[in-house]
């Protein structure tokens, strides 16, 4: 995390009183909305943070802006844009540390640092608002929680993206944000819209419409970063040392990673890069002379046709003018012109003309007819898709597919490399787009007129009478003879529907992450019968396998399955494959067949942890230096907090070690097993994300030591590893605990706070351990460690006498120690426990 902390952390202080409005703004200090006063801004005035008028009348955003331009405020910032507050509404930073804003009886927003003791904030002349602990070490700061801007030197991490605003009326968004794909990394703006009322990032469907060039085997932190001299790109390598530019300004000396070792110093030109409400990645300058006025002056925008984005239209199909810079929209058959709260137009589906059959009466086809659109193209992702029907060779068969599947609700017909496809989509959500050579059919009601919706103004104003000359509407009379072959093309369809989806979209559907179910006998081929064995664990054995394109997966055979029937396995398989994050392996598909049970999930090249930080004689060789061993403690963590935290349905773990790390080609970790639990019937009520704390403190143990927490190849006084890691922590000598192997090439300060976050993590008291976002934060230096005591456990032990405990064990290794529930295994010459699986109290 050395780039993140060198970019965001470099801050120049300066110490005046906490009542000034620059400079440091003290604990009590608080802004009222209704009040005409002066914001807190920077020390040279170049930002201000406050209260601003919205666009809705009598409703105001606390945000910060560019505090000296002249003309409406230009926010880069805002702590509540969807959540407008009153004239009554009050921002303090209260005496316990922590900034709250609150409306009348309403906390609307707050910055949750109320135990991270915070002593002052301070708005910085680089934008970024920071709350400082009394060691000036940040405890919260504005770079990281982005809203739609990105300013010079602030960093966008893997975790972090920019987000538009969100539509008042239809809730979509767009985005900026690292994507992942199996082995390699892209900066990508998506469309996002909801799928449900959950307002997490997992209850939204996305749609990727530009990408950066992939950054594939790099080790180190990812960064997206804008420098100075405006040119913007993404940072990678241990010590920022590779860069790839989206945007090079000709005048840029310094390059980019020279951007993660700037301090907080007055930015000569100011720039800002934006995502717009209409989907565009815009880089803005401020000029001082733009014919003779000053004003903001537009210097890249990532998407030069705007009808490349989704969505612009709504789901209407957008028209480029015969400049290519303006667009129009025209709603097609079943769509209507709507006008947004926020005053924009777009086109929205009619449900009651655009719609899937009753499924009770799913054979009644004469409800429905198709509207044909020539020429045009639709976005989607593959979740909406129901088959891709590869053998259809003629257009309107196309659209006969679509009507005879009481699913679909449109159908899209093309050639991709003179082979044609038609896909069936399930919904129309992202808008369609010129395209000569595809047509879009529309599945309407029987009784509803054809005509378009009609011209809606998009990004440009654009004739859009070509549009509806576009739309050709193609009823079909259904004789009894036509009839006839429908129903057989229809029988056709449904035997063979399955094995074009597959062939077709299995490798896309593994890369968005929808697991795809495989029969028993495919997974008996694409593992040569499973007759290689990669190992075994408490939920099964997994076994290497390799999919028709070549993709290796891993295949894990589940033992007997008893809690659940097969629609609740294939439920809990949906909810584990919903989730995305660079720190858990992906599932990429499963079998629920008869009794068996398979989870199909990406490879990883590097195997398991324990191979890496376990000496033994088959991985003698195998080392992972300082660098790679830390990072990787902290990437499970944010694993770990991802699944604990920022999931709709939290997950429990229940079986954290490091058989369950594993490690890719770059040796980035990531997590497994997780969601197995619950899915074999081990998770119980009571267990909660305390017991995973647990798990994760005595793994990160093993990591800093190199050895398992239980030891008997060891003597008495070193064979009980966290009982000596505390006395050398607490001594002074951490260097002595860390694995011997790296010859105390070690950063002493990041081992020292491992040490204590392990610490906190194993207290016998369950309100004492910290969560794994806490854990994150502790671990990356973001939040002040204190000392911790000795866990209870561990204090027992040690009092018992070390060497009693020893000698008892080595008579009879395989009784239960007072630590339950560990997880033991003998080799031929040592025998050994791994305390990172036991139970907690």
């Amino acid at each position: 995390m050395a780039i993140t902390c060198v970019l965001l952390f470099f801050v120049v202080l300066v110490g005046l009183s906490g009542d000034c409005i620059a400079g440091q703004i003290g604990l009590g200090s608080r802004l009222l909305a209704s009040d005409q006063g002066p914001p807190w801004v920077s020390d040279n005035g170049t930002f201000a943070f406050g209260f601003t008028p919205s666009e809705t009348r009598d409703r105001f955003l606390l945000g910060i802006w560019f505090a000296d331009l002249p003309g409406d405020r230009t926010m880069v910032w805002s702590a509540n844009r969807n959540s407008l507050v009153t004239k009554d509404a009050i921002v303090e930073l209260d005496t316990t540390g922590n900034l709250v804003l609150i409306d009348g009886d309403i906390t609307v927003w707050t910055s949750n640092t109320s135990g991270s003791r915070v002593e002052f904030a301070v708005m910085s002349e680089s934008g970024n608002f920071i709350l400082y602990t009394a060691n000036n070490r940040p405890a919260w700061q504005s770079f990281a929680y982005p809203t739609d801007t990105l300013l010079p030197n602030q960093a966008l991490t893997v975790s972090l993206e920019l987000t538009s605003s969100k539509s008042p009326s239809h809730g979509g968004y767009y985005g900026l944000k690292m994507l992942q794909q199996p082995t390699s990394l892209t900066l990508a703006l998506t469309y996002n819209l909801p799928h449900s009322i959950d307002d997490s990032p997992e209850g939204y469907t996305n749609y990727s419409y530009w990408a950066s060039p992939d950054i594939s085997n790099v080790t180190g932190d990812v960064v997206a970063v804008l420098d100075e001299a405006g040119s913007f790109g993404v940072v990678y390598g241990q010590s920022s040392n590779g860069a790839i530019y989206v945007y090079k300004n000709d005048g840029d000396y310094d390059g980019l990673s020279s951007a993660t070792n700037k301090s907080n110093v007055r930015l000569l030109v100011l720039r800002r890069l934006i995502i717009e409400t209409n989907g565009n990645l815009r880089l803005y300058r401020w000029d001082n002379d733009v014919n003779g006025s000053r004003q903001w002056v537009p210097e890249w925008a990532a998407v030069s046709n705007p009808c490349d984005i989704p969505g612009i239209c709504g789901n209407g199909i957008c028209n480029l003018d015969r400049s290519k810079t303006n667009a129009s929209c025209t709603c097609f058959p079943g769509t209507s012109k709507v006008n947004g709260a926020a005053g924009e137009s777009y086109c929205s589906r009619n449900s009651s003309v655009t719609e899937n059959c009753d499924r009770r009466n799913k054979n009644r086809t004469l409800d429905f007819k198709i509207a044909t659109v020539q020429q045009t193209n639709y976005y989607f992702s593959y979740a909406s898709v129901l088959a891709n029907c590869s053998d259809i060779a003629t257009v309107s068969r196309c659209g006969d597919a679509c009507l005879l599947d009481c699913d679909c609700v449109a159908s899209v017909y093309g050639l991709d490399d003179e082979k044609p496809y038609c896909w069936i989509l399930k919904s129309l959500d992202y808008g369609g787009f010129e395209d000569p050579g595809s047509t879009l059919f529309v599945k309407v009601r029987s009784n509803v007129s054809l005509e378009p919706g009609g011209d809606t103004g998009g990004s440009g104003s654009g004739d859009a009478s070509n549009g509806h000359e576009k739309v050709l509407v193609i009823p079909i009379v259904l004789t009894m003879g036509v009839l006839i072959g429908l129903l057989c093309l229809l029988l056709y369809y449904n035997v063979h529907r399955k094995r074009y989806l597959k062939r077709s979209i299995k490798s896309s559907l593994i890369l968005e992450g929808a697991p795809l179910h495989f029969s028993y006998r495919d997974l008996q081929l694409r593992t040569s019968n499973f007759s290689q064995l990669l190992g075994t664990g408490g939920f099964g054995s997994v076994y290497k396998g390799s999919l028709s394109d070549g993709t290796l997966v891993a295949v894990k055979k589940l033992d007997r399955v008893f809690p659940h029937g097969q629609k609740e396995f294939i439920t809990e398989v949906n909810t584990i494959g919903s989730m995305h994050h660079m720190n858990l392996v992906r599932l990429c598909g499963y079998c629920s067949e008869g009794s068996h049970r398979l989870l199909v999930y990406e490879f990883m090249k590097n195997g398991s942890l324990d191979k890496w930080i376990f000496p033994s004689y088959q991985c003698r060789d195998r080392l992972l230096y300082w660098p790679t061993r830390f990072r990787i403690a902290v990437a499970t963590a944010q694993g770990i907090a991802y699944f604990h935290e920022q999931c709709r349905n939290r997950i429990i773990h229940c079986d954290i070690k490091p058989e369950n790390i594993l490690l890719d080609e770059n040796f980035c970790p990531k997590v497994s097993d997780f969601g197995l639990a619950k899915l074999m019937g081990r998770e119980h009520s009571h267990v909660v994300t305390m017991a995973d704390v647990y798990s994760y403190g005595m793994l990160l143990l093993e990591i800093l030591g190199g050895r398992r927490n239980l030891d008997m190849s060891y003597d008495a006084e070193d064979f009980f590893y966290p009982g000596w890691a505390y006395k050398e922590m607490t001594n002074g000598t951490p260097l002595k605990a860390v694995d011997k192997r790296l010859r105390a090439a070690v950063d002493e300060e990041e081992l020292t706070r491992a040490l204590k976050v392990a610490f906190w993590c194993i207290q016998d008291e369950v309100s004492m351990r910290p969560s794994m976002g806490e854990v994150v934060k502790m671990l990356e230096g973001s939040m002040d460690i204190g000392a911790p005591p000795m866990p209870q456990t561990v204090l027992e032990l040690v009092e018992e006498g070390l060497e009693q405990v020893y000698r008892a064990m080595k008579r009879d290794f395989n009784q239960s120690s007072s630590f339950t529930n560990t997880t033991c295994t003998g080799t031929s010459s040592r025998a050994t426990c791994s305390y990172s699986t036991m139970s907690p109290r």
